[in-house]
């Protein structure tokens, strides 16, 4: 998994569209989004803008997969 970043909220949108039903990834709190590697080519071929921040970590993986903590068990 990649995380990746887009220029602005249109090209968000774009991106998403395109990519929904085709990759998996996550969306995460900070705008940034998780995608596999594949889909790099992918937004690419479709001349879609991005900026790719790095390899995600584990914890970042691990976290976006949990999503918000639940609730303590009493």
């Amino acid at each position: 998994m990649v995380t990746i970043t887009f220029p602005d909220r249109d090209t968000e949108k774009r991106a998403l569209a395109y990519l929904l039903g085709r990759f998996s990834g996550r969306v995460l709190r900070s705008g940034e989004h998780l995608v596999p590697e594949a889909a790099l080519e992918a937004l690419a071929d479709q001349n879609i803008p991005f900026a790719v921040k790095g390899k995600a970590t584990y914890a970042e993986q691990l976290a976006a997969l949990r999503g918000v903590a639940s609730a303590p068990v009493q």
